[in-house]
């Protein structure tokens, strides 16, 4: 491989030089050089400023789907500049439809509807690791959407970095200019620096997705397959210096609780906090907190639950959010559909599954300062993140108060995690995690009930485009939980366009227990096994890909009993115009130890219960002004039956500002012990006035809980990294009222500033 000036190997062709600004192999692989500018960019979407005549622009860009390897239908041209600030990614972004017929409906920050428009992105893999990074999008409109790459895949849309970006017009299609800081970045010690980049442009119209170097159709999205990235030469980063963001936050609230064991109204609280942040050197940061906010202003979305296990919420908390990729432990293996069949879009697939089957969590940041739904105080905290060398590192200690309410003690909770780069796109890792204060220990001493450890190490290898095997081996120690308390996972998964196949065994002791982690079941053993064929029909125009496949999921407890045998078979459809039509049939087995509540007053009896459902599903592409999934299910219910459907994912665009998102499903249960209908329904309403200022309300109903809960929401972040958010939630009783009674309510002003230094 050839080297660059700052003595890295090239995994490419040979770097540019001036005046040219790109290098291309007979692979199709590129080495693309930045340019310096004399005088920062004018950020306001033109492209007038004379470097754009005089430096030269990338183009050419590659499907990836549908033709993959195909010339893009449309021209994209893309600049790279820097200064002793900021890297500047423009790019120049032709259109032969007039501007009514884009595909551009969503200009709020971080809305996943941006995907699904029109748009151009850039990643930047900035250790040049091959495997991680960082990306930016924006669509026609200026909306515009940032998160973080680990292991090619488990994006981080909750990462928040301070950039900008401005959108323009010319005659012939719309533009871009980006100004990402220095400082908003991690990467590799020295002032020359090379980086991996991929630069991605998304045709909605066409169903199109062409990058600036080729990427195999069954690697899933384009942006994540950082190893085929093109290279990034000749930028200068800044002379290191003391890198330090102050984030102090407040908030007042006024609330009304007319449940709790001393009801209240309009009692008034306030609190204050701030999270710190320190470059302790280009690549390693670290991260402070005292009194962590507790995100108040955010509400966990209902969900339907029909089975015994429990139901995953996603974290909130801004301390937690960043860089969280690098705890991943025993990444689930790669699920088979990802390169864009009829399979894998959210939600298509049935209403969850009655196995329980996921792997343990070894981290849950959940677990930490909440207990039984109820916040515990956060008294300070602090992590440190980066890479060193090829050894990604992330290390987290942080000490809770007591709660009486929720009989909480004072705990201290420590996680250490590392992961090493070898090969190309493979890794080897280890993870410790220790609560001071166990909550499952046996036997022990309430009082002094000593602690809960894990230990575990974990390996991703991945060869060629479609192959990876994935595994990892943990064990806990728990007083009175010694023996049987290991947990291990090896699976391989080919995952090629026309074919794929999957093969993963699973074991979870009896008594391991990760109480910094997340456990849907325990006592298991898994064998599971998939397989699919997705060809593409030349002979159907309006078809892109046909899937049919199948798979059989095999569970016994450790000692060797039956619980659950599920066998499905799918056949599914993608239309050239993205919709996508599915059929599920399933035919499950389950095994009931003991009893348990589906509703506060019916409960499934224990014993032997065998199902067999129909599942049929219509998936509208989200680039139409309505969008969702339609579904109906028919089937056998734990000796009864169950006929369920509904509309999932909604989007109405009223405007390209104003849309409704709603979601209804409908279970109607008929069973020995009794019949009832479970229901849920929930709508959101955003009117976005700038993609850093929108307004949204959120009326949620769940017929199990009979409550009505209402979020409204007003978010501006006034200067970049810095937020006001206005919300009022409340909720209510339904249960036998013409009139929902009010149970609770409360008023949030929340206020933060970014300072950096």
């Amino acid at each position: 491989m050839p080297a660059d000036a700052a003595g890295i190997r090239i995994d490419g062709p040979p770097a540019p030089i001036a005046p040219e600004v790109v290098t291309r192999d007979a692979a199709g692989r590129a080495t693309m050089r930045a340019v310096r500018l004399a005088e920062p960019l004018s950020l306001d979407g033109a492209l007038s400023e004379a470097v754009y005549a005089q430096a030269q622009a990338v183009s050419a860009f590659i499907q990836q789907m549908p033709d993959e390897g195909a010339p893009s239908a449309e021209r994209t041209e893309v600049w790279v500049f820097f200064d002793d600030d900021n890297v500047y990614v423009a790019a120049r972004i032709w259109e032969s439809e007039p501007e009514e017929n884009w595909i551009a409906n969503d200009m709020r920050r971080d809305s996943f509807q941006i995907i699904n428009n029109d748009n151009f992105s850039v990643a930047f893999d900035t250790f040049y690791d091959r495997r991680n990074g960082v990306a930016f999008m924006v669509n026609p409109i200026g909306g515009f959407f940032d998160y973080e790459i680990s292991d090619e895949g488990n994006p981080n849309s909750d990462w928040n970095p301070v950039w900008d970006v401005d959108t323009g017009r010319f005659d012939g299609g719309w533009t871009v200019e980006m100004a990402v800081p220095f400082r908003s970045l991690r990467y590799a010690a020295g002032r020359e620096q090379v980086w991996g980049v991929q630069f991605g442009r998304r045709q909605r119209r066409l169903n199109e997705t062409s990058h600036f170097t080729p990427v195999p159709i069954s690697a899933g999205p384009g942006m994540f397959r950082l190893s085929v990235a093109g290279t990034l030469v000749g930028l200068e980063a800044p002379e290191q210096d003391v890198r330090l963001e102050v984030k102090p936050y407040g908030i007042g609230s006024l609330a009304t609780d007319l449940t709790a064991d001393e009801p209240y109204t309009n009692r008034g609280d306030g609190t204050g906090g701030v999270d710190l942040k320190w470059g302790v050197t280009q690549n390693l940061t670290a991260d402070f907190t005292f009194n962590t906010d507790f995100a108040q202003v955010e509400v966990d979305q209902q969900q339907v639950n029909l089975t015994r296990f429990n139901l995953f919420f996603p974290e909130k908390r801004d301390f937690f959010l960043e860089s969280r990729g690098i705890f991943d432990f025993g990444a689930a293996p790669n699920q088979l559909g990802r390169g864009g069949g009829a399979t894998g879009a959210r939600g298509e697939g049935p209403p969850g599954t009655r196995s329980g089957n996921s792997a343990p969590l070894m981290f849950f940041s959940r677990r930490i300062g909440l207990a039984e739904q109820q916040t515990v105080p956060i008294r300070a905290g602090g992590r440190l993140t980066g890479k060193v060398g090829r050894v990604s590192v992330g290390a987290l200690n942080i000490q809770t108060g007591d709660e009486s309410n929720v009989d909480a003690q004072a705990t201290n909770f420590t996680v250490v995690r590392m992961k090493a780069d070898i090969l190309r796109r493979s890794r080897i890792g280890g993870m410790y995690t220790r609560r001071s204060v166990a909550t499952n220990a046996l036997g022990a001493d309430p009082g002094r009930p000593g602690a809960n450890e894990v230990f575990g190490a974990d390996a991703s290898f991945a060869f060629y485009d479609n192959v990876t095997f994935n595994g990892y081996y943990a064990r806990t120690r728990t007083a009175g939980r010694s023996g049987d308390d290991a947990s291990y996972q090896a699976a391989f998964t080919y995952n090629g366009d026309l074919y794929g196949v999957q093969i993963d065994h699973l074991l979870v002791g009896r008594n391991f227990n990760p109480e910094v982690g997340f456990r849907p079941r325990e006592d298991f053993r898994r064998t599971y096994a998939a397989a699919q064929y997705s060809p593409r029909p030349r002979s159907v125009e309006a078809v892109r890909q046909f899937t049919l496949g199948g798979s059989v999921d095999y569970i016994e407890s450790t000692a060797g009993q039956l619980e659950t045998r599920a066998a499905s078979v799918k056949f599914g459809a993608e239309f050239e115009n993205s919709d996508r039509f599915n059929v599920d049939l399933l035919r499950n087995y389950e095994l009931l130890v003991e009893p348990f509540d589906i509703t506060d007053d019916i409960s499934i009896a224990p014993g032997a219960y065998r199902f067999q459902d129909l599942f049929l599903s219509y998936f509208m592409g989200e680039q139409r002004p309505y969008s969702g999934t339609a579904f109906v299910q028919q089937g056998r219910f734990y000796g009864g039956d169950i006929t369920a459907f509904g509309y999932r994912g909604g989007r109405v665009e009223i405007t390209p500002q104003l849309s409704l998102e709603p979601t209804v499903e409908l279970n109607r249960i008929d069973i020995p012990e009794g019949r009832f209908t479970v229901a849920l329904a929930t709508t959101r309403v955003t009117h976005t006035f700038t993609p850093r200022m929108f307004l949204s309300g959120l009326v949620q109903y769940n017929s199990v809980s009979a409550k009505m809960g209402t979020n409204v929401r007003f978010r501006w972040e006034y200067l970049p990294g810095s937020e006001l958010f206005v919300v009022y939630n409340d909720q209510r009783d339904t249960m036998l009222r013409r009139i929902p009674m009010l149970e609770s309510r409360s008023f949030v002003v929340k206020l933060t500033r970014l300072l950096r230094f």
